[in-house]
């Protein structure tokens, strides 16, 4: 069973907003994750899969708008949901950041697709905040296949 308590990091720092409502543009989310990992999608292709997520989660600088954080949904909503394009801004709130997209994604899993299991694609420097997470890596051997956007 995962534990979906918030950790250490649980708050927002100071002059952040979570946005679920509205996801960022392909522009904005492709200068994060170029930033995060030097990971870029094709703008079409982004477009698309935002659309069609069951959820897009963002932090955003309430000042300027900016990007800071993101992760998306997608599921079949019976048994599978699964995290894509983890990622957030360089700098000492990153750790803080990605701890609060992934509570907050696995908080919405939990009550809007009870039952569904839980997978994940993220760089190696999330590992420490997904195991925190109650996330296993590569669980009983079962290895993870992606389709690059």
């Amino acid at each position: 069973m995962l534990s979906f308590q918030y950790s250490k990091f649980s708050k927002l720092p100071l002059g952040l907003l979570l946005e679920i409502q509205e996801p960022p543009s392909p522009q904005a989310l492709n200068s994060l994750l170029s930033r995060f990992s030097g990971e870029k999608h094709p703008s079409r292709k982004l477009v698309k899969a935002l659309q069609n997520s069951y959820c897009n989660i963002s932090i955003v600088e309430q000042a300027t708008g900016k990007l800071c954080g993101f992760v998306r949904i997608t599921s079949d909503k019976g048994l599978n949901a699964n995290l894509w394009d983890l990622a957030a801004e360089p700098g000492p709130d990153q750790m803080q950041l990605l701890s609060i997209l992934v509570n907050s994604a696995l908080k919405i899993i939990q009550k809007e697709l009870p039952g569904c299991s839980i997978s994940l694609a993220a760089p190696p420097m999330a590992s420490e905040i997904l195991k925190r997470n109650g996330f296993l890596m590569d669980p009983n051997g079962i290895r993870v296949m992606a389709y690059r956007l």
